[in-house]
Formats: structure tokens, C-alpha cells, sequence
């Protein structure tokens, strides 16, 4: 779910503990993610702030994301690998970007997909370079799960979190996705 929507004021940082270590999630007071990310990624999560919204010009408080939406997440990594799907977000990217990231949340947990075969998921089949920098500037870590795209020979490659995270993402989805 998406709203798109100019920036509430104020947006709240929140860290939510994982098992993968912190995990940022920048919201509104009505639980609409603006971004998200590890900790350890924190600059490139302002990177992208930057870029997309201008970051400097929001209004940013550290503080407690709504209970709902910190809920999900713990869902999540407590094996409800659905847990995530309904969380709205408030993206901001160019059309193809915007594409890409709702084209992402329709891979379904514990399954991957290479970058060709999502570029002709989303009706741009000659599109895998501009899928690969589309992908490398999602705001929305593991909640646009762009950790599920592989190489085309289904290896892991590019993960902005490290490989191990990647792989970490997926076994958990594998082990806990319903099945099809």
C-alpha cells in the first residue's frame, strides 16, 4: 500500500531491534513509512532521503513509530512473513522507480526473481540496468523486498544491508513462507 502524499510534519526515527541488528524506520504519526533501514546503513538512508525529499527541509524527531507498525516488524522477524505487506508507504522516486518498488512487493516471501525477469514483470523486459539502480535506491529496506532479486543465474548479488543479511532474509522467508 502506497500513499502518495506530501511529507507529515513531524516524521519520527525510531530504531526496532531484529534479529539482524537495528532497524530504522522513519514514519508518520499514522504508521506511513517514509523510509526504512538497518542501522548501519543509517547514511545511506539520509542519502536517499536527501535525494528524493530534500531531507534537510523535514521535520525529524527521534521517538517511538506508532505501536502498530513496530508490531509488524517484530511480525515479521518472529516468522509472519506477510507481516509487512499491508505497512502504507509514502514514496517518493520517478515513475519507474515507483513502478519497480510496487512490481518488488508482489514477490512473494521466499521466493526470488532476477532482475531481467523483473524488469519484464513490470512491462520494461529491456529495462534490467535501470531495475538493478531502481532497486539500489529503495527507500523502503526489507519492507520493498529487494533483497528477493538475484542475479540471472539466481546468485546473490548487491544488497546495500551485505550479502549475509540477504541471505539471512531469505532462508528466514523460506522457512516461514506459507505455501502457494
Amino acid at each position: 500500500m502506497t500513499r502518495a502524499s506530501a511529507a507529515f510534519t513531524p516524521l519520527i526515527l525510531d530504531t526496532i531491534d531484529t534479529p539482524l541488528g537495528g532497524f530504522l524506520v522513519l514514519s508518520d504519526g499514522d504508521g506511513v513509512v517514509h523510509a526504512a533501514d538497518f542501522a548501519d546503513c543509517e547514511a545511506r538512508l539520509w542519502a536517499l532521503l536527501s535525494r528524493n525529499r530534500g531531507a534537510a527541509s523535514l521535520d525529524i524527531e527521534r521517538g517511538a513509530v506508532p505501536p502498530g507498525l513496530k508490531g509488524k516488524v517484530a511480525a515479521y522477524f518472529a516468522g509472519d512473513v506477510r507481516a509487512l505487506d499491508s505497512i502504507v508507504l509514502a514514496p517518493r522516486g520517478t515513475d519507474f522507480q515507483s513502478s519497480l518498488w510496487a512490481g518488488l512487493r508482489t514477490v512473494p516471501p521466499g521466493s526470488t526473481l532476477s532482475y531481467a525477469g523483473m524488469a519484464a514483470t513490470i512491462g520494461r523486459p529491456t529495462a534490467v540496468r535501470a531495475v538493478g539502480h531502481a532497486n539500489g535506491a529503495n527507500p523502503f529496506c526489507i519492507i520493498v523486498p529487494c533483497h528477493r532479486l538475484t542475479g540471472a543465474d539466481g546468485g546473490l548479488v548487491g544488497y546495500s544491508g551485505g550479502l549475509e543479511r540477504k541471505r539471512w532474509l531469505l532462508d528466514h522467508e523460506r522457512r516461514h513462507a506459507p505455501p502457494v
